[in-house]
């Protein structure tokens, strides 16, 4: 129904800001990511929306960017997350992040999330594997089985995600596994 606003951005105070749109004042529930790259009060801001009814209210969520709004959409549509989990999802971790961890079906770092279990991390990587892809940002979903498993295994050393892909990228696209992980452990040990 609502679909995108456009207007001045008159209040913000996490998780809501309030965007006055030719005089009315919409008030716009946002994650974190989208808050912190909001203008300052008074400029300008365009979000794109989605809108929920329900029995009790009607909520009118905002994101920065279509992939946040993609990946919102596919999380409320897991049985038990609601877009106040969704939302929460989105302001612990990226969309790339996400769209990783469901790769490598790593629910620890979903768990990291406030108000994330393990049953629901663990919900959350089976209903979304195959659906947060390459269209919903950079992620290791567009690497082959070979950088996969050599990623996996840099982040068992005890490497960190920023660490392990920046040595991934200085590989040649076809190395094996083994070959892979003693280049990239060189590199990192420089």
């Amino acid at each position: 129904m609502i679909g995108k606003l456009s207007g001045i951005l008159s209040d913000k105070n996490p998780p809501q800001v309030i965007v006055d749109c030719g005089g009315v004042g919409y008030e716009v529930q946002v994650p974190m990511s989208t808050f912190y790259n909001l203008p300052p009060e008074g400029q300008k801001v365009s979000l794109l929306t989605h809108f929920v009814v329900r029995e009790d209210a009607q909520i009118l969520y905002g994101f920065g960017s279509s992939v946040e709004r993609a990946a919102f959409r596919e999380l409320i549509k897991i049985s038990g997350v609601g877009p106040r989990t969704a939302l929460s999802v989105l302001s612990g971790m990226s969309v790339g992040e996400l769209s990783q961890a469901v790769t490598l079906q790593e629910a620890g770092r979903l768990i990291k999330v406030p108000g994330i279990g393990k049953k629901t991390a663990e919900r959350l990587l089976l209903e979304l594997k195959g659906k947060l892809g390459a269209d919903i940002g950079p992620s290791i979903a567009t690497a082959s089985d070979a950088q996969t498993d050599i990623l996996q295994a840099l982040l068992a050393l005890g490497y960190s995600d920023k660490e392990a892909a920046a040595s991934l990228k200085a590989l040649p696209a076809d190395v094996g596994v083994g070959e892979g992980i003693k280049l990239a452990l060189k590199s990192l040990a420089k």
